[in-house]
């Protein structure tokens, strides 16, 4: 097993957006350029809630992202959770996950959630790890305007 890597978990800010493609197109996350991920949105969010745009540096090397969000409902959302894989089995992940967990329940969240599209078993293996249970009888729909959001 590798040692743990010596990161520390930081808001991310609008400067960092290169940065954050960087980490999901390494990890081989998806991600929506044109949509959900484009720069002026994605700063948008950034500026209505610092809180939940989290990133793993070493040094000024920004080598994992996640994105929490909140319905209002006691339930956040662990989202877009990638890790450089240079750096993955080193609890980067796991600390990006805590973070969240507790910038979600400085907003009322009391239920935390998270979506994986498989096959992904790593992480539906870190999820279980940390103490989520894994449901199989749900399911997930969509309705979009384009494949591009």
């Amino acid at each position: 097993m590798k040692a743990l890597a010596k990161v520390e978990v930081r808001k991310l800010t609008t400067q960092d957006y290169d940065a954050m493609i960087n980490v999901w197109e390494l990890a081989g996350l998806p991600h929506k350029p044109k949509g959900r991920d484009n720069r002026e949105n994605t700063a948008k969010q950034i500026e209505l809630f610092p809180e939940f745009y989290l990133g793993a540096f070493q040094g000024n090397t920004l080598v994992g992202v996640v994105i929490a969000s909140y319905d209002s409902r006691m339930k956040g959302w662990i989202n877009r959770l990638a890790v450089v894989p240079a750096y993955r089995r080193q609890g980067v992940a796991e600390q990006l996950v805590r973070k969240a967990e507790e910038s979600l329940k400085k907003r009322g969240a009391k239920i935390f959630c998270a979506l994986i599209e498989l096959p992904n078993e790593e992480s539906v293996g870190l999820f279980q790890k940390t103490g989520y249970a894994l449901h199989k009888d749900i399911l997930y729909v969509t309705k979009r305007e384009s494949n591009d959001i």
